[in-house]
């Protein structure tokens, strides 16, 4: 589990969708640009529901995206990604590994939530599944979609990576590479395209390289980027480990890798 001493809290973004009525798979729709469509998704894994948030790019045919959040939870953070995401062209699934209302408010909580999910790999795996399921009822080819993730929502995308679940691509910014005992890359179908502060202090250089050591063994297509002075976390804007040059290059990189895989 990430080191709980260097993560930041998240300042509000007051997306559109805020204070709109919740329902069921067909909930309300909400304009946030000329070409998106939002909406929230309920779900259902082990007969707990969840709650993830859509946006959707308004042409045909848009490639998928599955986007898992960081450890505090599904926040306006990940919406505004999402929402930026589905304005250049895709669409986009924030998915939610906690359950509906399962909003941690405190580190103790953060902690709580993520470590039990540490310690079932297995729930995990179902958990993403569901969200997938959830992807796929909206109308997307969730198996030639990319994962991503922010943090917890890193490791979280490099779990679905070691399932063999197929898909072109698993991205995590910031997030950690230890492998849970028994499991391995050699089952891994997709390129794997990693973003990483030089000066995190969560995730140490020396891990970042033995992933990539890791990678080439097993023959994963990979890509792994570094960013001078960049501490863990420095994506999440309005934060106070917020570093807008790393945040700017690893951004414009991925949507150039996005536009890539999916010309």
């Amino acid at each position: 589990m990430l080191s709980t001493s260097n993560t930041p809290s998240k300042k509000p973004y007051h997306s559109l969708l805020m204070g709109a009525s919740i329902g069921l798979i067909a909930l309300t729709f909400s304009q946030t640009a000329a070409a998106i469509t939002t909406k929230n998704i309920i779900y259902t894994v082990d007969d707990q529901a969840y709650e993830g948030y859509y946006a959707k790019d308004d042409k045909a045919n848009a490639p998928f995206i599955l986007l898992i959040h960081d450890w505090d939870g599904l926040t306006d953070y990940e919406r505004k990604r999402a929402d930026m995401l589905a304005g250049e062209g895709y669409n986009v699934l924030a998915a939610d590994m906690f359950g509906q209302g399962v909003r941690p408010t405190s580190i103790e909580e953060n902690k709580r939530l993520t470590g039990e999910l540490y310690d079932d790999r297995n729930k995990m795996r179902r958990i993403l599944q569901g969200a997938l399921n959830a992807g796929r009822l909206q109308g997307n080819d969730v198996r030639k979609g990319t994962t991503m993730g922010y943090c917890f929502g890193g490791t979280v995308a490099l779990e679905l990576a070691r399932s063999g679940f197929e898909q072109k691509a698993f991205v995590p910014f910031h997030g950690a590479f230890d492998i849970p005992t028994g499991q391995s890359y050699d089952k891994t179908t997709g390129e794997i395209l990693v973003f990483h502060g030089s000066a995190d202090e969560s995730v140490s250089l020396e891990s970042f390289a033995t992933l990539g050591k890791t990678l080439e063994a097993a023959k994963v297509p990979h890509e792994m980027v570094t960013y001078s002075g960049a501490p863990h976390a420095f994506s999440v804007f309005g934060s106070d480990r917020y570093d807008a040059r790393a945040d700017e290059r690893s951004w414009k990189r991925y949507l150039d890798f996005l536009a890539n895989e999916y010309k």
